[in-house]
């Protein structure tokens, strides 16, 4: 047992703003920490939390193996008198776990007691244990309780919230921080306190009453001034696009060209084929009036011969 001692903790508002140093109870806070006591809390808490699902089967409750699988002699083989003993692939599980087991232990009142006063010693002893004069809000937001750990300074570690009471607001503002956890004062164990690394505490749940103060808005770090940017690296996202869109319509009229090369090809072939027709049309009718005529002038001198 350690000498009795007194302990005083840093308080904040609920925003982070700063007070004056709390004086903690000297009943629950007498610098008393049992390092077997907790461990055997904890222990049991665990244990408790264990649910016995396994349950294999037994030789009994494996399907199959009623009939003798071959004959006791004369085979040569070893004697077997089903395919479902133990040393059988697929047989019945010997000393197996029972979904009957309980894994309960049974810790007594006042060792419960001591272990987690001896807990809420240890982290007052590393100045782990903050003050929260009270938990009020209308509405849960999760956003004051982030900037309440971050103004405390304990962003990325586990921080125990106990409050006075019951209060659903706080508990569901701090629901989606993985490594917060809020509740009752009165309920946490000697697991949870040991769970956390910092522990925030409301004064109520402690018998103390803290007078409301000016809250202080929290210091921002100050902006880095952004650099100016010139007009072409504005611009040339906008040009990249453009030329983007412009590509494709290029593509493609030039697909167009491609393919109305052959037709205009075919055409103009087309063309001068139907021209060296005409022609020899033409050719073709000059020359039949010519030779009409000049097989008129011959039969006219044959019937004047004759």
């Amino acid at each position: 047992m350690a000498e009795t001692t007194t302990f005083q903790a840093r308080a904040f508002t609920q925003r982070g703003t700063a007070r004056d140093a709390v004086t903690l109870p000297a009943e629950q806070f007498d610098g008393t920490v049992h390092v077997p006591v907790m461990h055997q809390a904890v222990k049991a808490f665990l244990a408790n939390q264990r649910q016995a699902h396994a349950h294999p089967k037994i030789r009994k409750d494996v399907t199959g193996g009623t009939q003798k699988p071959w004959k006791q002699k004369v085979t040569g083989r070893a004697r077997q008198g089903s395919t479902r003993a133990p040393h059988w692939v697929g047989g019945g599980t010997v000393f197996g776990p029972t979904s009957d087991r309980n894994y309960k232990q049974d810790v007594p009142r006042q060792v419960r007691q001591l272990a987690r006063k001896s807990a809420l010693n240890a982290r007052a002893r590393e100045e782990s244990l903050f003050v929260i004069d009270r938990f009020e809000m209308e509405a849960p937001r999760t956003k004051a309780m982030q900037a309440l750990v971050e103004r405390l300074g304990l962003t990325g570690r586990k921080v125990l919230v106990l409050t006075d009471g019951v209060k659903p607001a706080v508990f569901l503002s701090a629901r989606n921080l993985p490594t917060v956890h809020v509740m009752p004062f009165v309920d946490a164990s000697t697991y949870h306190v040991l769970w956390s690394d910092a522990v925030l505490i409301e004064a109520g749940a402690i018998g103390q009453t803290l007078e409301p103060v000016a809250e202080q808005a929290p210091e921002l770090p100050p902006r880095r001034p952004t650099p100016a940017q010139p007009q072409r690296a504005v611009k040339a996202p906008a040009a990249k696009k453009a030329a983007a869109k412009k590509a494709p319509a290029k593509k493609a009229a030039a697909k167009k060209a491609q393919a109305s090369k052959p037709a205009a090809a075919k055409k103009s072939a087309a063309k001068k084929s139907a021209a060296k027709k005409s022609a020899a049309k033409k050719t073709a009718a000059t020359k039949k009036p010519a030779a009409k005529k000049a097989q008129a002038k011959s039969s006219s001198k044959k019937k004047k011969g004759g």
